[in-house]
């Protein structure tokens, strides 16, 4: 079947990839499990990347952005992944979620006022959706805004909100009309020190613990109504379609980590050596890593097929979602063959398979749960 892809890696993409990996290995890699062992947010490390311009990826260059299109952004995600999951995850959420909505959604002046702060990372992004009672069920979501005058008054909470301390502007989404509704949701933009807006707890996950995950607490939060992006009512919708973006990146995260994982159990099969030869001519071993290899080259297919109609600006929620749910389940998987490949050793914090295994299982749950783009898979095919 022809599905109009190109896969030739253009000169940009050779440029991204390079320019990616080098600054990754500089000044990422000898800091990872320092990093994730301090929950330690790098907040210098995302202004050094804002100056390459990998914080504002997709961000046009009249913003200040770089200006690429989906696939260089994969690229960007894969090779930083690759090193860390942490700092991809982060990567990936303020450029597709928080910088993406407004990109997607914002009129000409809201574009000039915070897409040029995004793009260079003097600001960093976040994205409001999930509360603690409504994570799938985003219909129900509490967290009001009621018109007063001229101004939103904000009320309620936001739960696991990637950068929801540190970030310094979010985009929210707020109840304005009938509960269960999609038409009873907006999308206000919320800037960091707005009376009334602060952060709550701060998660102590399991993996991507250099990715600051907080609440984002609202209390009587006063903001500008022409903060509001589209027009009232139309936040749920908004949503969905930058979740339908945002599913590549979560793809693209999982495909960094399995490769990243896959890499590292290569090499060292190759170089372990049990009963006077290396661990790699064992076909237990070999047939883990052929299975590993297939199943990261079908992911990577999927994402880019969905990443190539997202340039084209073309429907892509089927192949989304499924790019989502295959890559972040392989990537689980090539993380726990990797640890068993290195056996022991894989089991200790000295060898960097154990971190791939920790965060490769956030992708199967966040920006919507492998069941949840099953449920997506399955209505697009029965339409």
């Amino acid at each position: 079947m022809d599905i109009g892809i190109s896969f030739n890696e253009t000169e940009n993409r050779t440029m991204v990839k390079s320019m990616v990996r080098d600054f990754a290995e500089k000044n990422i890699r000898k800091n990872v499990m320092e990093w994730d062992e301090a929950q330690h947010f790098p907040v210098e490390l995302f202004k050094e990347l804002g100056q390459i311009g990998l914080m504002g990826v997709l961000v046009p260059e009249e913003y200040g952005g770089s200006g690429f299109g989906y696939q260089e952004y994969v690229d960007v995600i894969v090779e930083i992944a690759k090193v860390c999951g942490s700092i991809g995850l982060s990567v990936a959420a303020h450029n597709s979620l928080c910088t993406g909505h407004i990109m997607a959604f914002g009129n000409e002046a809201q574009k000039a006022k915070w897409l040029p702060k995004l793009a260079t990372a003097e600001w960093i992004g976040a994205w409001g959706l999930t509360e603690a009672n409504t994570g799938s069920d985003a219909l129900r979501m509490r967290t009001t805004a009621v018109l007063d005058g001229d101004e939103y008054v904000i009320n309620g909470s936001k739960n696991w909100i990637t950068h929801g301390k540190t970030g310094d502007v979010a985009v929210v989404m707020v109840r304005t009309g009938e509960t269960g509704s999609s038409k009873g949701i907006s999308a206000i933009v919320v800037e960091r020190g707005t009376p009334g807006f602060s952060a709550g707890k701060k998660e102590n996950k399991l993996g991507m613990r250099a990715s600051e995950t907080t609440e984002m607490i609202f209390d009587n939060c006063r903001v500008p109504k022409e903060n509001l992006l589209g027009v009232e009512g139309e936040g749920f919708k908004q949503a969905m379609k930058v979740l339908d973006s945002g599913r590549i990146s979560i793809a693209a995260l999982s495909l960094g980590i399995a490769k990243g994982a896959y890499e590292a159990a290569l090499a060292y099969s190759k170089e372990r050596q049990q009963f006077g030869q290396s661990i790699s001519s064992f076909q237990a071993i070999s047939f883990k890593l052929a299975d590993m290899a297939t199943e990261i080259e079908a992911a990577e297919l999927l994402i880019r097929q969905a990443a190539d109609l997202k340039n084209r600006h073309l429907p892509m929620t089927k192949e989304s979602a499924m790019a989502k749910y295959y890559a972040s389940e392989v990537a689980v998987k090539c993380a726990t063959e990797a640890v068993q490949i290195f056996g022991g050793y894989g089991y200790t914090k000295d060898f960097p398979v154990e971190k791939f295994y920790r965060d490769s299982k956030l992708c199967t749950i966040g920006e919507g749960t492998s069941e949840i783009q099953k449920i997506v898979i399955a209505r697009e095919i029965l339409k």
